[in-house]
């Protein structure tokens, strides 16, 4: 036996031998374990020779050296831009350029005009005061930094003569100043360098040897014009922005300092020639492109551009005016001048002015575009449709046309690379509606949801253009369902229907049979501002008195009618909404149908007031209406008021009132002499 005293011996012996075969496991597990993966290496064990590479592949991976990727940088206006993805339109709001000032909500077209305009009015007042008094705008509060809140450098810090002091004139877009400058270092017989001459002339150029307008100043007329503008504005109902247009004059200093450099280079003369062609100097502008091959220099495509939009001004007939454009492009392919998305949008532009060739051309031209790899832009689409569509009667294959222009851009965002891009929506609209073309309509309108397509509807005047199309196309051709889930969504958030979008709503009510929703509708056009137009609330008196209706109809029709007498009470000082017999007769009906004979009365009293007769089925409902409301006396003087019209009507509701009423004598004494009164003498 063993004694107890030897038992921790034992142990401690047992535990000393786990201790050192635990070492020696650890000490050789890493020896054993590389010579089985040589072994596995030397022997294949039916490994097919692809999981083989497979095996060295991960083991070449595991042993190359991690790359950590470097860090991506935000800006710092990706949460707002991430927040501000997450949150849609609401259709209940006005636009958000409003939402500041509660109480400049506008309700009307007019008011977001007039809202808009002085909104604007006030920000370049404002802008006008900050830059002129930077003093006071020292310090800036805003987190990220917002350039546009700070005070731009307006005043000119260099007096001395020196070229610097040219590059701050031209910086600032002090024309005039420039150019004195210019002219004060040729007299102190400094050179000026190429590039800033290149700056100057086209500072001058670009505003027409003028200063820009600042913001906050007022903007002056420039009466003189070219021949050549008053030609091409002949024909034309002039705009508010032609009498601010500026126009090329003869010898200005842009042509005086160009013919002063001492060396002239492609730069120069494409400065001057855009220059010309901006403010109608067609004629001029190629004769500076004729002069500057002559002087052997070729041209860039800056310069070809402008050429090819001025050709249709300096041509009469459509070949002549093609020939050019083709002249044009082959002297641009001869000097090696790569073209590119405004050559060919200029092309394609200038074939609208070419009749009959443009069909034809057109296609060429996108094919050409095409071929180059150069993608064409919504501008592009739009001188397309432009050259296809000619009137209503073909639209037809004008929506063909615009089928596939739609098939190939679905889905598409796009980015404004040319100023016609916001023309393209309006002109797609315009065409499905001529078309009546409703599919092709909401096709549209999903392509301005892609992204932020809907900056290319352009400004608020075009994009009512645009959603007032689109809203008349949906009252002619849609359910009238679809018609009122898309009037909740575009109004008042997108749209402010006109007096005409008014008028299409109500006749898509009436086309599908739900004049019950008429009251809902005038309250919208009070609250759009459309309360003082004497048509469209004629046709909406038209519409609920044209049939009896059910008695809670007749109700809301009633009420309605008394809100709309109301609104000729408030706008009867303005001169353009009078009573009209018509409309003083419908409200008499309604009130009449709803057995308000009281307020029907008083809108009786309305005709001699201002000058109306009313009409002999009006009377003869009226006198209906008494006879079921017993009233004998108003009976009475329903015949006395129409004697005083001395209306034909008069004895014929003579006889009735004394066959339908129990009178008294006096009564049946009136009504006796009205009714022989009214008889012819024979």
């Amino acid at each position: 036996m063993v004694s107890s005293s030897q038992k921790p011996l034992v142990c401690s012996n047992m535990a000393a031998a786990g201790r050192h075969g635990g070492h020696y496991i650890q000490k050789n597990s890493r020896f054993l374990l590389n010579n089985i993966q040589q072994l596995w290496g030397h022997r294949s064990f039916g490994w097919t020779p692809a999981l083989r590479q497979q095996a060295e592949e991960a083991i070449k991976e595991s042993t190359e050296t991690i790359v950590i990727p470097r860090k991506k940088t935000w800006s710092k206006e990706a949460v707002l831009e991430a927040l501000a993805s997450t949150v849609s339109r609401d259709p209940t709001a006005y636009p958000y350029q409003f939402q500041d000032d509660p109480y400049l909500s506008p309700r009307t077209s007019a008011e977001f005009k007039l809202y808009s305009l002085s909104q604007e009015s006030g920000r370049s007042a404002a802008k006008y005061f900050v830059n002129n008094n930077p003093r006071f705008f020292t310090k800036d509060f805003a987190e990220p930094h917002i350039p546009c809140l700070m005070p731009d450098t307006v005043s000119l810090l260099l007096e001395e003569v020196s070229e610097e002091a040219l590059k701050e004139r031209i910086s600032l877009r002090k024309v005039t100043a420039a150019v004195d400058m210019y002219d004060q270092l040729l007299q102190a017989g400094t050179a000026v360098s190429m590039e800033t001459s290149h700056d100057l002339l086209d500072l001058i150029c670009l505003y027409c040897d003028r200063d820009p307008v600042q913001e906050g100043e007022p903007q002056t007329e420039d009466t003189e014009e070219s021949g050549e503008e008053v030609k091409r504005r002949r024909g034309r109902v002039r705009r508010a922005t032609d009498f601010l247009k500026s126009t090329w004059k003869e010898n200005n200093n842009a042509e005086r300092i160009f013919s002063l450099l001492p060396e002239r280079d492609t730069r120069c003369y494409s400065a001057l020639i855009r220059g010309m062609v901006k403010h109608g100097a067609y004629a001029k502008a190629f004769s500076t492109y004729t002069d500057m091959l002559n002087n052997r220099l070729t041209a860039d495509v800056h310069i070809f551009n402008a050429l090819i939009s001025a050709a249709p001004e300096v041509r009469d007939t459509y070949n002549e005016k093609w020939d050019l454009i083709t002249e044009l492009l082959t002297q641009m392919s001869q000097q090696k001048v790569q073209p590119n998305l405004l050559t060919f949008n200029s092309v394609l532009k200038a074939l609208r002015r070419c009749g009959s060739l443009a069909k034809t051309q057109t296609l060429h031209t996108l094919s050409e575009m095409k071929a180059l790899g150069i993608a064409p832009s919504l501008a592009s689409y739009n001188h397309i449709l432009a050259v296809f569509y000619k009137a209503a009667s073909s639209g037809q294959s004008n929506a063909d046309v615009l089928q596939e222009v739609m098939a190939e851009l679905a889905g598409t965002s796009f980015t404004c690379q040319d100023p016609d891009d916001v023309l393209f929506f309006c002109s797609a609209m315009r065409i499905c509606l001529d078309s009546k073309d409703l599919e092709l309509g909401y096709k549209v309108q999903s392509l301005v949801e892609v992204g932020d397509n809907w900056r290319m509807l352009g400004d608020s005047y075009q994009q009512s253009i645009y959603y007032g199309r689109f809203f008349n196309l949906l009252c002619m051709m849609e359910h009238i369902d679809m018609v009122l889930k898309w009037y909740r969504k575009l109004i008042p958030s997108l749209y402010y229907p006109n007096s005409q979008g008014v008028r299409d709503l109500l006749r898509a009510l009436d086309t599908d049979s739900r004049l019950d929703l008429l009251p809902s509708v005038w309250k919208d056009i009070r609250s759009l501002g459309h309360d003082n137009k004497p048509d469209l609330i004629e046709e909406l008196l038209t519409l609920m008195a044209r049939d009896k209706h059910s008695p809670e109809v007749q109700e809301s029709f009633a009420v309605c009618a008394l809100d709309v007498k109301s609104a000729y009470e408030v706008n009867r000082m303005r001169p353009g909404l009078e009573w009209s017999a018509s409309s003083l007769s419908h409200i008499t009906s309604l009130l009449l149908r709803a057995n308000k004979i009281q307020q029907a009365w008083e809108m009786l009293q309305l005709f001699k007031t201002n000058n109306r007769v009313p009409f002999d089925e009006l009377l003869e409902d009226f006198l209906s209406a008494c006879r079921s409301d017993g009233s004998p006396q108003r009976a009475v003087e329903l015949v006395q008021l129409s004697a005083s019209f001395c209306l034909r009507a008069t004895p014929r509701l003579a006889t009735r009132a004394l066959a339908e009423f129990d009178l008294t004598e006096e009564q049946r004494t009136i009504l006796s002499e009205l009714e022989s009164a009214g008889e012819p003498a024979e």
